[in-house]
Protein backbone atom coordinates (compact mmCIF):
# COMPACT_ATOMS: atom_id res chain seq x y z
CA UNK A 1 0.00 0.00 0.00
CA UNK A 2 1.53 3.31 -1.03
CA UNK A 3 2.26 6.12 1.75
CA UNK A 4 0.08 9.03 1.73
CA UNK A 5 2.25 11.11 -0.13
CA UNK A 6 2.30 8.46 -2.85
CA UNK A 7 -0.53 8.25 -5.59
CA UNK A 8 -2.56 4.68 -5.41
CA UNK A 9 -1.89 4.37 -8.76
CA UNK A 10 2.06 3.85 -9.70
CA UNK A 11 3.05 4.60 -13.97
CA UNK A 12 2.73 1.02 -14.54
CA UNK A 13 -0.63 0.70 -14.49
CA UNK A 14 -1.58 4.42 -15.61
CA UNK A 15 0.24 3.14 -18.51
CA UNK A 16 -1.87 0.24 -18.61
CA UNK A 17 -5.38 2.18 -18.12
CA UNK A 18 -4.27 4.45 -20.96
CA UNK A 19 -4.10 2.18 -23.49
CA UNK A 20 -6.03 -0.08 -25.87
CA UNK A 21 -7.84 -1.53 -22.57
CA UNK A 22 -11.93 -2.56 -22.38
CA UNK A 23 -13.02 0.40 -20.03
CA UNK A 24 -16.47 -0.51 -18.09
CA UNK A 25 -17.83 2.42 -15.77
CA UNK A 26 -20.18 1.06 -12.98
CA UNK A 27 -22.30 3.39 -11.03
CA UNK A 28 -25.14 2.57 -8.08
CA UNK A 29 -28.03 5.01 -7.53
CA UNK A 30 -29.41 5.12 -4.21
CA UNK A 31 -31.09 1.85 -4.21
CA UNK A 32 -27.73 0.47 -4.93
CA UNK A 33 -29.25 -0.58 -8.22
CA UNK A 34 -26.07 -0.99 -10.55
CA UNK A 35 -25.08 0.53 -13.73
CA UNK A 36 -22.85 0.16 -16.14
CA UNK A 37 -21.86 1.94 -19.36
CA UNK A 38 -18.48 1.22 -21.98
CA UNK A 39 -15.70 4.40 -21.71
CA UNK A 40 -14.35 5.34 -24.85
CA UNK A 41 -11.13 6.50 -23.19
CA UNK A 42 -8.86 7.56 -20.21
CA UNK A 43 -6.87 10.07 -19.32
CA UNK A 44 -4.90 9.71 -15.90
CA UNK A 45 -3.15 12.82 -14.48
CA UNK A 46 0.89 13.30 -14.79
CA UNK A 47 1.40 13.19 -10.68
CA UNK A 48 -1.42 9.71 -10.99
CA UNK A 49 -3.65 11.02 -8.24
CA UNK A 50 -7.13 11.88 -10.85
CA UNK A 51 -8.54 9.63 -13.32
CA UNK A 52 -10.60 10.93 -16.05
CA UNK A 53 -12.68 8.76 -18.20
CA UNK A 54 -14.95 9.65 -21.07
CA UNK A 55 -18.78 8.66 -22.32
CA UNK A 56 -21.13 9.12 -24.33
CA UNK A 57 -23.64 11.53 -22.16
CA UNK A 58 -26.65 9.64 -24.54
CA UNK A 59 -25.25 5.48 -24.21
CA UNK A 60 -24.59 6.06 -20.29
CA UNK A 61 -27.21 8.00 -19.24
CA UNK A 62 -28.12 6.19 -16.23
CA UNK A 63 -23.79 6.35 -14.91
CA UNK A 64 -24.14 9.76 -15.53
CA UNK A 65 -27.28 10.21 -13.59
CA UNK A 66 -25.97 8.01 -10.40
CA UNK A 67 -22.84 9.97 -9.93
CA UNK A 68 -24.28 13.13 -10.19
CA UNK A 69 -26.63 12.04 -7.69
CA UNK A 70 -24.04 10.39 -5.71
CA UNK A 71 -20.40 10.92 -6.85
CA UNK A 72 -19.31 7.16 -6.52
CA UNK A 73 -17.59 5.13 -8.85
CA UNK A 74 -16.15 1.91 -10.25
CA UNK A 75 -14.07 1.52 -13.65
CA UNK A 76 -12.83 -1.57 -14.59
CA UNK A 77 -9.90 -1.75 -16.68
CA UNK A 78 -9.20 -5.05 -18.91
CA UNK A 79 -6.80 -6.08 -22.03
CA UNK A 80 -8.44 -8.39 -23.96
CA UNK A 81 -5.66 -10.47 -25.07
CA UNK A 82 -4.57 -11.20 -21.61
CA UNK A 83 -7.64 -10.28 -19.35
CA UNK A 84 -5.31 -8.27 -17.08
CA UNK A 85 -7.98 -6.72 -15.38
CA UNK A 86 -7.34 -3.47 -12.74
CA UNK A 87 -10.58 -2.12 -11.09
CA UNK A 88 -10.17 1.71 -9.64
CA UNK A 89 -12.81 2.72 -7.19
CA UNK A 90 -13.66 6.54 -6.70
CA UNK A 91 -16.19 8.81 -4.63
CA UNK A 92 -15.97 12.59 -5.45
CA UNK A 93 -16.84 12.07 -9.14
CA UNK A 94 -16.79 16.02 -11.31
CA UNK A 95 -18.47 15.51 -14.17
CA UNK A 96 -16.88 17.92 -17.62
CA UNK A 97 -17.15 18.37 -20.91
CA UNK A 98 -13.77 17.71 -23.04
CA UNK A 99 -9.98 19.83 -22.69
CA UNK A 100 -7.55 20.94 -24.35
CA UNK A 101 -5.62 17.59 -26.16
CA UNK A 102 -8.55 15.11 -25.28
CA UNK A 103 -9.60 14.83 -28.84
CA UNK A 104 -6.35 13.27 -29.37
CA UNK A 105 -6.69 10.90 -26.51
CA UNK A 106 -10.04 9.56 -27.71
CA UNK A 107 -8.33 8.80 -31.27
CA UNK A 108 -5.15 7.43 -29.83
CA UNK A 109 -7.38 4.66 -27.39
CA UNK A 110 -9.78 3.86 -30.19
CA UNK A 111 -6.46 3.06 -32.70
CA UNK A 112 -5.28 0.79 -29.25
CA UNK A 113 -8.35 -0.55 -29.07
CA UNK A 114 -8.60 -1.52 -32.59
CA UNK A 115 -5.18 -2.93 -32.82
CA UNK A 116 -6.05 -5.02 -29.31
CA UNK A 117 -9.19 -6.76 -30.74
CA UNK A 118 -8.52 -6.66 -34.46
CA UNK A 119 -6.67 -10.38 -33.98
CA UNK A 120 -9.34 -11.48 -31.56
CA UNK A 121 -12.28 -10.93 -35.01
CA UNK A 122 -13.65 -8.04 -34.15
CA UNK A 123 -14.16 -6.04 -37.46
CA UNK A 124 -12.12 -2.69 -37.40
CA UNK A 125 -15.58 -0.83 -38.41
CA UNK A 126 -17.52 -2.18 -35.47
CA UNK A 127 -15.24 -1.34 -33.02
CA UNK A 128 -14.70 2.61 -34.40
CA UNK A 129 -18.35 2.86 -34.81
CA UNK A 130 -18.80 1.85 -30.96
CA UNK A 131 -16.20 3.86 -30.06
CA UNK A 132 -16.53 7.22 -31.84
CA UNK A 133 -19.17 9.63 -30.21
CA UNK A 134 -20.01 13.21 -31.48
CA UNK A 135 -17.88 15.63 -29.54
CA UNK A 136 -21.09 17.11 -27.81
CA UNK A 137 -22.11 14.07 -26.90
CA UNK A 138 -19.07 13.65 -24.78
CA UNK A 139 -18.52 13.91 -21.00
CA UNK A 140 -15.19 13.04 -18.44
CA UNK A 141 -15.54 11.97 -15.24
CA UNK A 142 -12.70 12.61 -13.24
CA UNK A 143 -12.11 11.22 -10.13
CA UNK A 144 -9.73 10.60 -6.99
CA UNK A 145 -8.76 6.77 -6.39
CA UNK A 146 -9.36 5.78 -3.11
CA UNK A 147 -9.23 2.06 -3.83
CA UNK A 148 -7.64 -0.27 -6.61
CA UNK A 149 -7.65 -4.03 -7.40
CA UNK A 150 -6.00 -6.55 -9.44
CA UNK A 151 -8.84 -8.04 -10.73
CA UNK A 152 -7.25 -10.43 -13.67
CA UNK A 153 -8.23 -13.92 -13.16
CA UNK A 154 -6.60 -16.09 -10.85
CA UNK A 155 -5.39 -16.72 -7.24
CA UNK A 156 -4.42 -12.93 -7.01
CA UNK A 157 -8.14 -11.28 -7.96
CA UNK A 158 -9.65 -9.18 -6.17
CA UNK A 159 -6.53 -8.29 -4.09
CA UNK A 160 -5.21 -4.86 -3.58
CA UNK A 161 -3.10 -3.49 -6.63
CA UNK A 162 0.36 -4.05 -5.73
CA UNK A 163 2.57 -1.05 -6.96
CA UNK A 164 5.31 -2.15 -9.53
CA UNK A 165 8.91 -2.24 -8.79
Amino acid sequence: MPSSSEPLIDADHADFMQRGVGIGVAACDSHNIPTLARAIGCRVSPDRRSITVFISATQAAPVLKCVRDNGAIAVVFSEPSTHRTVQVKGKDVVVGGLVEGDQEILADYRTAFMRQVSPLGHAEVLVGTLLTRPSADIVSLSFTPYAAFSQTPGPKAGEPLQRQP
